[in-house]
């Protein structure tokens, strides 16, 4: 509560560095805030041809069954990522002021949060124009899960940011995690593809269920491409998980905070 307290009293600090960060995103480039719309797309394009025309998967109108669950994967990676330098980049604001460094992690998250939330602008956009549709009862509880990842990837940047500042390389290697982390996760394929030779070894399936994005990607795709209510078990699966990676998050970066300046 201390920590929600601190951050609180600095909000306006979180609000000027989330403007910022999105102001600067795409500063000097030709299309500007356009590639925050034109990024997924080119990689569903990419994904699509891959897995749809090479690999051939046999999903029902596949590119569909990709965009919903790697528009939220963007958002993941985003945070682990391009989190782990939050604070090295304000080093010098960290040696020279007082301020919960929470906020510098926190505020990286809540632009790459808005980000996607643009982005889900051409997802609905897609669903709505290819005549897919959506379904609104489903949709409710669109809100819940996008909380949900929301807390997973404050914990991830919350350790990303900490670690690094005391492990510079990390900053390379995550880039590495996140691929395999994407590979082990149902984006590209439906879970069901793995779930029955997992199932077969109880401490695979033990270490599958471990992931705190599956719940989450499930939850998406149960939601806009089988346009149902998402299964109660696997948002509960999915809110357990999240609130366990915010928690460890939080603590670790509070106890490795206060060697910060020293580091620099």
């Amino acid at each position: 509560m201390k920590v929600f307290k601190e951050v609180y009293e600095y909000r306006e600090m979180v609000f000027s560095l989330v403007r910022k960060e999105l102001r600067g995103r795409y500063k000097g480039s030709v299309l500007g805030f356009l590639w925050t719309f034109i990024n997924p797309l080119l990689q569903l394009l990419v994904y699509t041809m891959v897995f749809s025309v090479i690999m051939r998967q046999g999903i029902e109108q596949y590119y569909l069954f990709l965009f919903v669950a790697l528009v939220p994967w963007m958002f993941m990676s985003a945070s682990m990522v391009g989190g782990a330098s939050c604070v090295i980049a304000q080093k010098d604001m960290v040696k020279k002021i007082y301020f919960p460094r929470e906020v510098l992690p926190l505020s990286y998250v809540i632009s790459s949060f808005v980000n996607m939330l643009l982005t889900f602008i051409v997802v609905f956009a897609v669903l709505i124009v290819t005549g897919f549709g959506i379904n609104p009862l489903a949709v409710l509880f669109l809100p819940l899960i996008m909380m949900v990842e929301f807390l997973v990837c404050v914990g991830i940047a919350f350790l990303a940011s900490a670690l690094t500042v005391y492990f510079r390389d990390l900053e390379h290697i995550l880039s590495i995690v996140a691929m395999a982390w994407q590979f082990l996760t149902p984006i590209m394929y439906p879970q069901s593809m793995v779930q029955e030779s997992l199932e077969k070894h109880a401490l695979l399936w033990k270490v599958w269920n471990l992931n705190p994005m599956t719940p989450v990607i499930n939850a998406y795709r149960e939601i806009l491409y089988f346009k149902r209510i998402p299964d109660f078990n696997n948002i509960g699966s999915a809110i357990v998980l999240g609130l366990i990676v915010c928690v460890i998050g939080v603590i670790v970066f509070r106890h490795l905070q206060k060697g910060f300046a020293e580091e620099f």
